[in-house]
């Protein structure tokens, strides 16, 4: 067994296929060895160096599993596990070199799925995210695992991840961004009310600013403009909400 917990290199024990992950972390040569790793067992797997730049791609971009350092520059790992809790379906594994009872405590109570100490064996890393990986499907409300809402012309595919405009171009959502459009794209054509949209984009509605629900139809509209071509078929309704047109009367 190598040093970096692979066997016979051309067959990993566990494999990832399917499962994105993102490491963060700020040591450049512990971040490619960690994503070439996971790329290798199957992972499609993206290397970021802090929190700013996770930030940035989850903007724009599906992220099933955070695999994450405490020690980042600027925003620490903590106040990131924080802040991706509120974003219910991503996994969040803390990899560090801290190991007291304190830290394990902390990082656990903020949010954290896993905690584990470096160095860490490839196999006991993968084995950790298959076993997360089944419980955050588990645990999945059943709306939501299953196929997406099907709707004339506009698709959430990808566990609504992704959405595909009546052109066949893509663009990959945010976790708020689907779930707006989750509450919104139902084949009933009735409006939404702004409560109920908002209690789809966050843990914490009664915490939540309701004007932030227009920004984010603002820029989603902008979003999918650039990525698509396409108007997004949303029209705000004075006083009751939202209401996907897509093949409305």
């Amino acid at each position: 067994m190598k040093e970096d917990g692979r066997g016979d290199p051309a067959t990993p024990q566990t494999t990832l296929e399917g499962l994105h992950v993102w490491v963060v972390e700020d040591d450049p040569e512990l971040l490619a060895l960690s994503v070439d790793d996971l790329r290798w067992r199957g992972a499609t797997a993206r290397g970021l160096d802090s929190a700013e730049a996770l930030y940035r791609h989850l903007a724009v971009e599906r992220c099933d599993i955070v695999v994450l350092d405490i020690g980042l520059p600027g925003e620490d790992g903590y106040a990131v596990a924080r802040h991706l809790r509120g974003m219910a379906d991503i996994g969040i594994v803390m990899l560090t070199g801290r190991g007291s009872t304190h830290d394990m405590t902390h990082g656990l109570a903020l949010g954290a799925d896993v905690y584990l100490v470096k160095p860490v064996a490839g196999d006991l890393l993968a084995a950790a995210l298959v076993s997360l990986r089944r419980r955050l499907h588990r645990d999945r409300p059943a709306s939501a695992a299953g196929t997406a809402p099907v709707v004339p012309g506009w698709q959430l595919q990808s566990d609504g991840w992704n959405l595909q405009a009546p052109n066949g171009k893509n663009l990959a959502l945010t976790g708020a961004e689907r779930g707006f459009l989750r509450a919104l794209m139902t084949p009933s054509s009735a409006p939404v009310e702004r409560e109920t949209l908002i209690a789809a984009i966050t843990d914490t509605p009664w915490d939540f600013d309701p004007h932030r629900l227009d920004v984010l139809v603002h820029r989603l509209r902008s979003r999918v403009q650039n990525a698509t071509g396409l108007t997004l078929p949303v029209r705000a309704l004075r006083g009751a909400g939202y209401l996907w047109t897509d093949g409305a009367a």
